[in-house]
């Protein structure tokens, strides 16, 4: 069985028997993907907690990245493994980052992974303490554009530069699509093409994401020349069947296989 759901942001109550009984017919064979967003940031005793949690269900969780990770201990912490056709981070026995551009056998379908999504609550800046003469005038400048609400981020430790690809992960994705002949039956990511974004929001109140990126560009060079049955992705926080083939996901959690 392979399960796919939304944006989590370090919240995985929805993984719960509770709110997700179905885990009581899953194994270690059966997956959970996240559209992005899963929550590495902080290693905090909070976090070490739920992924203790998380570690001990019977399934295997599988995320992608989204613009809200903390890239500094997802690309440097976790150990680099082989996993079912592809490349992953091994943050727990039952828990892996699908690494961007590669392709997954599970369950009897191929899924490509692709990570990542610019932040739109940036629009006043990135703050960065390399900029400034000393600690207390950058975290005085945090107080205060906090206290006019700007929206703002501060480069390593709430955003990070690696939240859209490099070309080097754009090219590995590109050459593994080419060796299955530009053929996958799943696409998950965080963000989605452009196209798509447009259609979201002209059709929502959500007003952010309007400009397209280096990503969300990619991302509609792959709707002209891969084939793929369903996309799956995050990001919008809503739930809704964008088109027949292009699936919105945040809090619920949908079967697929």
């Amino acid at each position: 069985m392979i399960y796919i759901t939304g944006d989590c942001h370090a919240d995985w109550s929805r993984f719960s028997t509770q709110a997700f009984p179905e885990q009581s017919e899953m194994s270690r064979e059966d997956y959970v993907i996240v559209c992005g967003d899963f929550g590495i940031w902080h290693d905090t005793p909070t976090e070490k907690w739920w992924l203790e949690w998380l570690s001990k269900k019977n399934f295997t969780i599988l995320f992608v990245d989204g613009n809200h990770e903390n890239f500094d201990r997802l690309y440097n912490e976790f150990e680099i493994v082989d996993f079912h056709g592809g490349k992953a981070h091994k943050i727990r026995h039952n828990i892996y980052h699908l690494m961007r551009g590669y392709i997954f056998d599970l369950c009897g379908k191929s899924i490509f992974a692709f990570g990542g999504a610019s932040s739109h609550d940036i629009q006043d800046g990135i703050l960065d303490r390399n900029n400034f003469e000393d600690e207390a005038i950058f975290r005085n400048t945090i107080r205060r554009w906090n206290a006019d609400n700007k929206m703002f981020r501060v480069n390593h430790e709430s955003w990070w530069k690696e939240e859209l690809p490099s070309q080097a992960e754009i090219h590995t994705a590109i050459s593994n699509l080419r060796d299955r002949n530009n053929r996958v039956d799943i696409i998950v990511s965080h963000c989605c093409p452009q196209t798509i974004a447009n259609i979201i929001i002209a059709n929502t109140p959500y007003d952010t994401g309007i400009q397209s990126d280096k990503l969300t560009e990619f991302f509609d060079q792959l709707c002209d020349t891969v084939e793929f049955d369903k996309w799956y992705f995050g990001h919008y926080h809503n739930n809704a069947d964008i088109t027949r083939r292009f699936t919105l996901l945040y809090k619920q959690i949908v079967r697929v296989v």
